[in-house]
């Protein structure tokens, strides 16, 4: 869906009053999708989203070892919620929205990858996922029926977080259920990976490299990280790194090339770069590497 196309919504409060709801904080709205009569294509939102529906959707990624509970969908500023054949926004479930002053809080700033994402690794839930899900976003309405006083932004703020971190636990539980499809992806990423180190597109900086294999795998740059950061331990540039070790290492045992034209053959800046890095990964210099391997 073009963005051109698709009906603008610049604020919260903006929000309810085209939803039809009363507004009880300028900052951050829950709405109950029930009692909406919605009838776009396409929505544009100027602010953070999480959208809870109670049922499966179709189209947002959804696999036969998945969860079919309930759908949830992260969307940032800016980005598009398409809203499918009937051109209504699903019957039951719960609209969140806040303002991105929420994420200056510190407390904030490690939850929101996911908001990222593509509709399309939208996140599946249980049942019994959802019902803590629910269990949040009852405490975040709580609040907003609150008169605002000092604590209102505090605890809001809170509340939106500790919802937050159940999804991070639920993503992760959905990389395991997914575990067959992630193997599958990332072998295609190792095997790419080193025809990639040596065809000189490695002297690029790491967030174009990372931007480059997310979308060889069909995937957005936010989940690829997360993915291969819970499957492997390490983010992209982390791995990326170890990669360039790994062939370094066998370059020079093979003792081929000399100590330079490694270095720069894997992307490294110069050959001191490469020597400071590989000393302090291996415990060696190059060329000691080398001499022990003969």
């Amino acid at each position: 869906m073009d963005r051109k196309n698709a009906l603008v919504i610049q604020t919260v409060c903006d929000c309810c009053r085209r939803f039809g709801c009363t507004t009880y904080h300028p900052r951050v709205s829950l709405i109950d999708l029930e009692k909406l009569e919605m009838m776009e294509e396409a929505l544009k939102f100027d602010f953070f989203v999480v959208l809870l529906v109670e049922a499966r959707m179709d189209g947002y990624g959804w696999k036969y070892y998945d969860f079919s509970d309930a759908t949830m969908v992260f969307l940032s500023p800016g980005e598009v919620l398409r809203i499918g054949e009937t051109n209504a926004l699903p019957k039951k479930g719960w609209l969140l929205a806040f303002h991105p002053d929420l994420f200056y809080r510190v407390s904030l700033k490690n939850h929101r990858s996911f908001f990222f994402y593509r509709n399309e690794e939208a996140l599946h839930l249980s049942a019994r996922e959802t019902g803590t899900v629910k269990t949040c976003l009852e405490n975040i309405r709580t609040e907003l029926y609150h008169s605002i006083d000092t604590r209102t932004w505090t605890i809001l703020s809170l509340h939106i977080e500790l919802l937050l971190v159940h999804c991070e636990r639920f993503y992760e539980r959905q990389f395991i259920t997914r575990e067959d499809e992630n193997r599958i992806l990332l072998d295609k990423f190792d095997k790419s990976i080193e025809t990639y180190l040596l065809s000189g597109k490695s002297r690029e900086n790491d967030s174009l490299a990372l931007r480059y294999f997310a979308e060889e795998l069909g995937l957005s740059v936010a989940y690829f990280n997360d993915l291969l950061k819970f499957e492997t331990g390490k983010a992209f540039s982390g791995y990326l790194q170890l990669k360039r070790l790994h062939i370094a290492k066998r370059m020079l045992r093979e003792g081929e090339r000399p100590v330079a034209e490694v270095a720069r053959l894997l992307g490294f800046p110069n050959v001191q770069c490469f020597t400071v890095l590989f000393k302090k990964l291996v415990g060696v210099a190059p060329n000691r590497f080398r001499d022990s391997m003969n």
